[in-house]
């Protein structure tokens, strides 16, 4: 009875198999910067994306979303025409909200290089389940 469980477990969890593997190297929208002059002051930024949207996987449907981020700039500030057009790329990316998430953040980051950002994305309810990912990073 428990290896059944097991197995029906293992049938679900692998039934995404492969549907993501090439986000980690999906080519984005390049987000552009500009000199921060103000880079001896500490001070947030907060940015507010209220019509973002992507694709379900699954389903092919539209999952749509409000993108937070707070981020303290170092020595570039994000360029936010560029942001907004980086985020609209996703319209038509099955993508799930982790790897959304995970990869936003990353292409940010590389971008950008603040000494700290947080980005959240809080999706809209699909099927009675808000959900939300969040994801943090720190300059070391």
């Amino acid at each position: 009875m428990r290896e059944n469980l097991k197995e029906n477990l293992r049938e679900k969890v692998s039934s995404y198999e492969s549907r993501q593997d090439g986000i980690r190297n999906l080519e984005t929208p390049a987000i552009e910067t500009f000199e921060n002059i103000y880079s001896d002051r500490d001070y947030l930024v907060q940015l507010e994306i209220p019509e973002f949207t992507a694709i379900c996987p699954k389903t092919g449907l539209p999952d749509f979303g409000t993108i937070f981020i707070d981020y303290r700039p170092a020595d570039v500030c994000l360029e936010l025409k560029s942001l907004k057009e980086y985020f609209f790329f996703f319209r038509d990316i099955g993508i799930f909200h982790e790897n959304l998430t995970n990869k936003a953040l990353d292409d940010i980051v590389t971008a950008c290089r603040p000494s700290y950002i947080k980005l959240v994305a809080r999706y809209n309810v699909r099927g009675g389940i808000y959900a939300t990912v969040e994801r943090e990073y720190k300059k070391v």
